[in-house]
């Protein structure tokens, strides 16, 4: 059986007419006489929503009681009974009430899938997994519903409902979106123009990417080698040389002038392990590339051009930024090079050669002399071969017979072999030319004399040397090599301790820099700054006061990097200073590489440090426009029910009254009004408690009080409604340590949300105990709960988690009940009602009992 195929219709907010359009596609495939179902369609209660639904065949949804309260879910096994070709399921991200089959929507959707049958649902971008946190961040409201991003980039067809942030608050002001009363609510908070725009680019961007990765899957499947310039992707190419900041500013200069293009950056290393390359410029480089928003990446490769141009292929990268060759003229004429090599075989790919100023200056070769094997080595080949030769050529005359000049070349020349075995190549070549002189004087016709009389003895000696010749080089070169190797495995073995340490640390710069210190055995490192208004004067390197010291381990820090033995200079304002031991020439690089990651570590933490400053404001950012919304609907209401009912007075009162009241009306609507301007006044104090408690200025008088006491006077204030809840306080407890107006307060949140919650025919109650030093007051009641996991929301300040009364408050019961709890030194955690609902446990601290010491000689 073949799969179903899955068509989502993706919205960058509510309201942009996601439902709607997925109807449209519906009525179009019935008409053409598909078999269509709805599973699961959710209009709420926009009109012209339910209106597409028509004669459309809707399967019966499922009803499920979950704590007390009754939900409808899709019956999914109804519609696999049913076997539709396309079945319509909305809110792909729901989550479904406990006791289904499946814990999200989208996984029935995939048992619909797997059954063959096709499938048209809708999902918002706040919905996506990926994106989930940048939302909260723009809108400042969790969204705790999410799919995976891969459930919906593995649909067959994603299809935007895009509609204008404009046009979308001008649906909802006609009350096309919401109900009249959340109106305001909404433009106000989430709606707002800045969070709509930003969530319509991110749909964009995410279906953008979406349909790139269908491309590629494209390419790939037809083995499409060729650039499609669909988007610009300018790569730049990084030899680990000095010329790579110009290349790489270059290259984001050009990805700059196209809207919407990517900057790359490549390294490509030698499959060897013998990079050559300096791993601090390399660094360097890679920060640099990620500051002006581009990617770095490395590949190996034996042949540069072909490894350069097969990854840039692979990303369909259609510009290359590569720099002009450092080699000089002659080795330029001897081979072409990587440059005109990769530009031969770029095919539609565009190369730019970006001059620098090392170009045609040849490359810079580390040369420590001539060879690189150990001193001791050289000189132990040096005496080989002064003290070998004439002792060969001695231990050949002696020898009984005479032996054929052919035989004695060779016996020099595994001589020569042995000397560039033990010392290399200048001991070598000494040992070649002193060996052919000896042959020549010795053994080569007419004897005595440097002459050669035959012409094969002259070719044969002239072949010994340069044998010898090369295998000295030879070996030279692996033991060049061999050296190259063990210091790639140093330096990588030390750059990953750095790792190591550094994320495993709070805070990665100090255990960097102590990284440092114990790795070369310095006594102090000191990571210094340049003060910006110190300018270029020539003494600035040793003037501590244009320095100042960002972060240090060890003994005392260097204020200048005048004063340190070792100066490493990062950029043009940071330096890092080194005492207590001397650099090798060969460790600086490693060093180098120290100082680049040091830089990085401080530009995290301050950007860490910029974060942390910057979230409070968010914060109060969110609470004043939560505020402004609450006071701008929440608190209208009651204002609102109080001006009617004193207006209505006012018009039946007077001479021209226009309208008569009977007492009994009168009575209704003054306390109509009464009963407004009550709430009215809960609502405004509950406001000033909540930013009193946020100032930190709430005024507290704590006194001994017991909850006997309390707990009547919480119930008097609630009224009527209160007569029904169940008191349990054992006369024995003890009193509690509280501000009474305060604690009056809490209990009258506490028990207010719990009659509000609670079913008619069960009640909650009022149990007290002792526990810990603590008096345990428990508001239990047996509604449908709230889950575990969304416990800590519901005490954020301005959100009902659900609740879809409108009218009684503005989200901040709870969140002032838990502030003011914790301001008297106590506690306010939820827990769950065994059978269903929820519990408040308040936990405020008990009086100890007094203890008396009896004098008995009083007595």
């Amino acid at each position: 059986m073949a799969r179903g195929q899955l068509r989502i219709y993706l919205g960058a907010a509510p309201g942009v007419g996601k439902t709607y359009a997925m109807l449209e596609e519906a009525a179009r495939r019935a008409a053409r006489g598909t078999d269509v179902v709805i599973g699961f369609v959710e209009t709420h209660g926009r009109p012209m929503t339910a209106a597409m639904i028509g004669d459309l065949e809707v399967v019966p949804r499922r009803a499920v009681t979950y704590r007390g309260a009754e939900f409808t879910e899709m019956d999914t096994d109804a519609v696999l009974a049913r076997r539709p070709e396309v079945a319509l399921v909305d809110e792909l991200a729901h989550t479904n009430v406990p006791g289904g089959q499946h814990e999200k929507r989208w996984q029935d959707v995939q048992e619909l899938l797997d059954a063959g049958i096709d499938v048209l649902s809708t999902v918002n971008v706040q919905h996506l997994e990926s994106l989930n946190d940048v939302v909260e961040e723009i809108t400042g409201v969790p969204q705790r519903e999410t799919v995976p991003d891969e459930i919906v980039r593995a649909a067959e067809q994603v299809e935007l409902a895009d509609l204008t942030p404009e046009a979308l608050r001008r649906r909802m002001a006609h009350g096309n979106v919401y109900r009249p009363e959340r109106i305001d609510a909404a433009l106000g908070n989430y709606f707002r123009l800045g969070n709509l725009t930003a969530l319509r680019e991110l749909a964009l961007l995410w279906l953008a990417d979406k349909v790139d990765d269908q491309l590629g899957r494209y390419r790939a499947e037809h083995e499409i080698a060729d650039t499609w310039e669909t988007r610009e992707r300018v790569l730049v190419a990084l030899t680990g040389g000095p010329e790579g900041e110009t290349l790489i500013r270059r290259a984001a200069r050009i990805a700059d002038r196209t809207k919407g293009a990517e900057l790359l950056a490549v390294h490509v290393s030698r499959n060897d392990g013998l990079a050559g390359v300096d791993p601090a410029l390399l660094a360097r480089q890679r920060v640099l590339v990620e500051s002006v928003g581009g990617t770095y990446h490395q590949v190996v490769g034996g042949d540069v051009p072909a490894a350069l141009l097969t990854f840039a292929r692979g990303v369909n990268a259609t510009q290359l930024v590569l720099g002009a060759s450092r080699r000089g003229r002659l080795a330029q004429l001897l081979s072409p090079g990587v440059g005109v090599t990769t530009t031969a075989r770029s095919g539609s790919i565009d190369v730019h050669l970006v001059t620098h100023e090392r170009a045609g200056t040849g490359r810079r070769r580390s040369f420590d002399g001539s060879t690189a094997l150990s001193r001791g080595r050289r000189i132990a080949g040096f005496v080989l071969a002064l003290a070998g030769m004439p002792l060969l050529t001695l231990l050949v005359h002696v020898l009984p017979g005479e032996l054929s000049l052919t035989l004695d070349i060779l016996l020099f020349l595994a001589a020569s072999v042995g000397v560039a075995l033990v010392g290399g190549l200048w001991p070598a070549l000494l040992a070649a030319v002193g060996g052919s002189l000896l042959l020549n004087w010795f053994f080569t016709s007419p004897t005595g004399r440097f002459t050669i009389a035959e012409p094969d003895n002259l070719l044969a000696l002239v072949i010994f040397v340069l044998v010898a010749a090369s295998v000295s080089a030879v070996v030279d070169l692996a033991a060049r090599r061999t050296r190259e190797a063990a210091r790639a495995a140093a330096e990588a073995t030390t750059l990953a301790a750095v790792a190591g340490s550094v994320l495993g640390g709070a805070r990665p710069l100090p255990a960097l820099l102590e990284r440092l210190r114990e790795t070369f055995g310095f006594t102090s490192v000191t990571l210094l700054e340049r003060d910006p208004d110190a300018g270029t004067r020539p003494d600035v390197h040793r003037d501590p006061l244009a320095w100042k010291v960002v972060a240090g381990v060890g003994g005392p820090p260097c204020a200048a990097p005048g004063e340190a033995e070792v100066d490493v200079p990062i950029d043009d304002a940071l330096s890092l200073a080194l005492r207590g031991a001397p650099l090798a020439a060969d460790d600086r690089r490693i060093v180098e590489a120290f100082a680049a990651q040091a830089a990085v570590a401080l530009r995290q933490e301050r950007l860490k440090a910029e974060a942390a400053t910057v979230k409070p404001l968010a914060a109060a950012d969110r609470m004043r426009t939560a505020l402004l919304a609450a006071v701008s609907h929440d608190l209208r209401t009651p204002l609102a029910s109080a001006k009617a009912a004193v207006t209505s007075l006012r018009s039946a009162s007077g001479a021209d009254a226009e309208i008569a009241f009977d007492d009994e009306d009168r009575d209704e609507l003054l306390a109509t009004a009464d009963e407004s301007l009550d709430q009215l006044g809960r609502l405004v104090a509950n406001l000033l408690d909540m930013s009193r408690l946020q100032a930190g200025v709430l005024g507290l008088s704590l006194i001994d009080i017991g909850l006997e006491d309390a707990v009547p006077r919480a119930l008097d204030e609630i009224g009527p409604a209160a007569h029904a809840v169940r008191v349990n306080i054992p006369p024995d407890l003890p009193e509690v340590t509280a501000d009474p107006g305060l604690l009056e307060r809490v209990l009258v949140n506490l028990v207010a949300n719990a009659l509000r919650h609670s079913p008619p025919d069960a009640p909650p109650m009022l149990s007290a105990s002792t526990h810990g030093g603590e008096v345990e007051l428990r508001v239990i009641d047996t509604g449908p709960g709230i889950p575990e996991e969304d416990w800590d929301t519901v005490f954020l300040p301005f959100q009902r988690l659900g609740d879809r009364d409108n009218h009684t408050g503005v989200g901040l019961g709870l969140a002032l009940s838990r502030g003011l709890a914790e301001a008297m030194g106590g506690t306010l955690t939820p827990s769950a009602t065994p059978g269903g609902g929820l519990t408040m446990v308040l936990a405020l601290p008990a009086v100890p009992p007094q203890q008396f010491d009896l004098d008995l000689e009083d007595e």
